[in-house]
């Protein structure tokens, strides 16, 4: 892999001509070598070819033909914290990056709190080489201040091993590719592989039918089937919503309101009122997060959970447990709108206009989301590999397939939470409904229109 990732380096610097608005810096040409004391001279036994006076710069590139970045310096921000395990590996990269090529990688710990201050920062030209944010704030929000990495990638093969659907949606946005993702997310239902197996069910649900029955199959061997806290209400009745109307129909409902006009809202509505009255959430649910979903590991009774994939690494490092993790789309439901793809999103890495190396930083970003540093991310902080020719780790189970399968993923809340003014509102009627507030898909959209 790592032979690889350097041939993909020095076929990448070929494209940096292609970036001469981001004032990309000429390199010095190394000193040349001296020749009054040839090396042969000096070591008989093993003797090494003579150094040329007319050695190209580019021949005395660091170990392994990686590019020769010295004297270059790289300022990133990231949105972790050096004592975390993917700050730990972003840290072991910057210096494996520096001995490998030259370059100095400087990395700012800015914490969750820099979706708070990078526009600020952008706006104001401060020196900020590489940063790491959503890839949909990214495109929607800091586009204007970042590098469309297209040619670089397309240099780089990118599209053999990165994620396509973050590509497509990042140009569908801002009709750029600005962002590499880093620590990709997909979104589904999570469930206790043991606790299936010991219910018989042998096949995964695809329809909500089959879900229901794959429900009650758990209850009648003695296990509860949906854990739920209060955090995720909105994502759980959103994905479900979404099967029926389709995420942009969501988001326009969400706006301007009108859901008591929406027969398929009724119908989903409904279907959810008949789960909570079937008692197919666990009984404490939805509680106060996380004691919900850490029941799955404390108790080992519970089998499902609607969320992320980070959820997995909650509740085995909560719990000090092992759940056998796996994960299945969330199903199709009858005449429904959407039924196939998934909620996905990813941390991602964006390189300012401004950077003065932009094929160097680049390469930086290739060092750390592909091989091994990669493998390293996903294995460390219990995530989805960023290079899909990674393997993800036995409690990301069908994850990789899941994002490869999606080619317009959904996001986060999809399209509920499109009105922000409305969001916590929307979430506490979601609270309600799974408390088992509503009798009927009606009552809930009345409630739901109330709010304009």
């Amino acid at each position: 892999m790592k032979k690889k990732f350097i041939s993909l380096l020095v076929t990448a610097a070929m494209a940096a001509t292609l970036l001469a608005g981001c004032g990309g810096k000429t390199e010095e040409p190394a000193a040349p070598a001296e020749t009054e004391t040839p090396a042969e001279e000096e070591t008989p036994a093993e003797p090494e070819a003579p150094a040329e006076a007319e050695t190209p710069a580019e021949e005395e590139a660091p170990a392994d033909g990686a590019a020769n970045y010295d004297g270059v310096t790289l300022t990133m921000w990231s949105m972790w914290s050096n004592t975390e395990p993917q700050g730990k590996v972003l840290q072991e990269a910057a210096d494996a990056f520096s001995a490998q090529t030259g370059a100095t990688v400087n990395i700012e710990w800015k914490g969750r709190d820099l979706k708070t201050i990078i526009v600020t920062a952008l706006e104001a030209n401060e020196n900020v080489d590489i940063f790491e944010e959503d890839y949909q704030r990214i495109a929607s929000t800091y586009s204007e201040f970042c590098l469309d990495v297209t040619d670089m990638a397309e240099a780089a093969g990118y599209s053999d091993f990165g994620f396509q659907c973050f590509v497509d949606q990042q140009k569908e946005w801002c009709g750029a590719f600005n962002s590499i993702a880093e620590q990709p997310q997909v979104g589904g239902i999570f469930y206790n592989k043991d606790i299936f197996e010991a219910a018989g069910i042998t096949t995964l649900p695809t329809t909500w039918d089959e879900f229901l029955t794959a429900c009650q199959a758990m209850v009648d061997a003695g296990f509860e089937p949906m854990a739920l806290d209060d955090a995720y209400c909105d994502f759980a009745l959103a994905y479900h919503l979404s099967r029926h109307v389709g995420q942009e129909a969501l988001g326009e409902l969400s706006l301007n309101g009108g859901w008591g006009e929406n027969e398929q809202i009724i119908k989903g509505a409904q279907e959810l009122i008949d789960f909570v009255n079937a008692g197919y959430l666990e009984s404490g649910a939805p509680g106060a997060f996380p004691e919900s979903q850490n029941k799955i590991g404390l108790t080992e009774k519970v089998a499902m959970i609607v969320c992320a994939n980070y959820v997995c690494a909650e509740v085995n490092n909560n719990t000090g447990s092992n759940i056998n993790w796996g994960l299945m789309n969330y199903p199709a439901v009858e005449g429904g709108a959407d039924s196939s793809n998934a909620y996905a999103g990813a941390n991602s890495l964006a390189i300012s206009k401004n950077c003065a190396n932009p094929q160097a930083a680049f390469d930086f970003i290739m060092f750390l989301t592909t091989g091994e540093f990669d493998q390293k991310m996903a294995d460390g902080a219990s995530q989805i590999p960023a290079d899909s020719r990674n393997t993800a780790p036995a409690i990301m189970d069908g994850t990789v397939e899941t994002l490869l399968a999606t080619n317009a993923p959904l996001k986060w809340n999809m399209g509920l939470t499109d009105n922000s003014d409305l969001g916590p509102q929307f979430k506490d009627v979601a609270i309600k409904l799974f408390e088992g507030g509503f009798k009927t898909g009606e009552e809930f959209a009345a409630a739901m229109d109330a709010l304009y």
